[in-house]
């Protein structure tokens, strides 16, 4: 049986990543980064690919962040991600879609292009948003 996981970095440039398992311990297929509609749609055409009880969303959740630096800007964001994080939660549970809200203290995030790569093979080009969404599935199959 496939297994699918869906890594979600939310905010305006969302973080979209895909981890297929074929019962080899799975590999990431796709790492970008796309507007929160297109990976939306995105999701609907896996779950139409592979059925819906073979795909599991890992979506970070800022909501549950309590740390934040920075200045009004920087809050302005912040609140931004946090609704994202809301919408995919509403959409997810609307659609009857597994998934698991991620507390960013869990998530290893911030890799550097280089640092991503040599832990996760993956050598096509990225940015933070989308490595970040990777890490949120990478190595999880155990745990689907």
């Amino acid at each position: 049986m496939t297994k699918i996981l869906v890594g979600i970095d939310t905010g305006v440039n969302t973080g979209f990543a895909v981890a297929i398992d074929e019962g080899n311990g799975g590999k990431l297929n796709q790492v970008k980064s796309l507007t929160i509609t297109k990976a939306m749609d995105e999701v609907k055409t896996i779950i139409c690919n592979f059925g819906n009880s073979n795909v599991c969303l890992y979506i970070e959740d800022a909501r549950l962040r309590t740390w934040f630096t920075g200045g009004r800007e920087k809050a302005q964001g912040v609140g931004s991600v946090k609704r994202d994080a809301q919408i995919w939660e509403e959409w997810c549970k609307e659609n009857q879609i597994t998934f698991k809200l991620i507390h960013p203290r869990n998530n290893a995030t911030k890799y550097k292009s280089e640092v991503f790569k040599k832990l996760t093979g993956w050598t096509n080009r990225t940015n933070e948003h989308a490595r970040d969404a990777a890490m949120l599935v990478h190595g999880r199959f155990a745990k689907f």
